[in-house]
């Protein structure tokens, strides 16, 4: 039995309508250039707060909280649960590993979105910054995490779809699993220890890693 530490967005699910909706609101909002969904996939995992520093918004701390506004109001949920992640969740459960969520969104919205899904039963605790941006930086949220459960990192794994995934498991020596479907691009993902090109791929994938 092993632990595994499972990303949210673009890994167990597609928020990019909720995610960029938000941000173009929030841009609409402020009266600034508002970009294409399309152009905005990159806002997808990180910190949203650096995300709008990089775009250059003036108040990227107003922007924030009016995307949050907007994201409390209902776009959190929306987003879709991938194909084949409840089931890939229950064969690792029924591996007899521990699932924890490890995500850069707040938890409040997390806790709420894993809930909303049903994924949460699958999950015995589930980890996120504050809303203040306490732990915002998922190295040293998965060190938190590793510390307040007392597990060994070696006898563990993270799954993500972005190059912050792979550092944040580097950054606690963990292995790490890149999955195809979510928003990294192949450079991101290079060096990681297991890719996994569709969800029913994930119980084989820690199952060797954790062998």
């Amino acid at each position: 039995m092993g632990a595994v530490f499972l990303d949210l967005d673009g890994t167990l699910t597609d928020p990019k309508p909720g995610i960029t909706g938000g941000v173009i609101h929030a841009l609409t909002e402020l009266g600034l250039a508002v970009p294409d969904a399309d152009a905005l996939e990159w806002v997808i995992g990180p910190s949203l707060l650096g995300s709008f520093i990089k775009l250059g918004v003036p108040e990227p701390d107003q922007a924030l909280a009016i995307y949050r506004q907007h994201y409390s109001d209902g776009g959190m949920f929306d987003c879709t649960v991938y194909d084949g992640i409840p089931e890939a969740l229950q064969s690792l459960h029924d591996a007899e590993n521990r699932l924890f969520l490890m995500t850069a969104k707040p938890h409040v919205f997390a806790k709420k979105i894993t809930a909303h899904f049903g994924l949460n039963t699958y999950l015995e605790a589930e980890f996120g910054p504050e809303l203040d941006g306490t732990r915002q930086d998922k190295a040293d949220l998965l060190r938190h995490a590793l510390e307040l459960t007392g597990i060994d990192a070696a006898q563990s794994v993270m799954i993500g779809d972005r190059s912050h995934d792979l550092d944040a498991a580097r950054g606690n020596d963990m292995r790490f699993i890149g999955v195809d479907w979510g928003y990294g691009t192949e450079l991101e993902l290079a060096s990681a220890d297991q890719r996994c090109a569709e969800a029913s791929d994930l119980p084989e994938a820690v199952k060797t890693l954790l062998r």
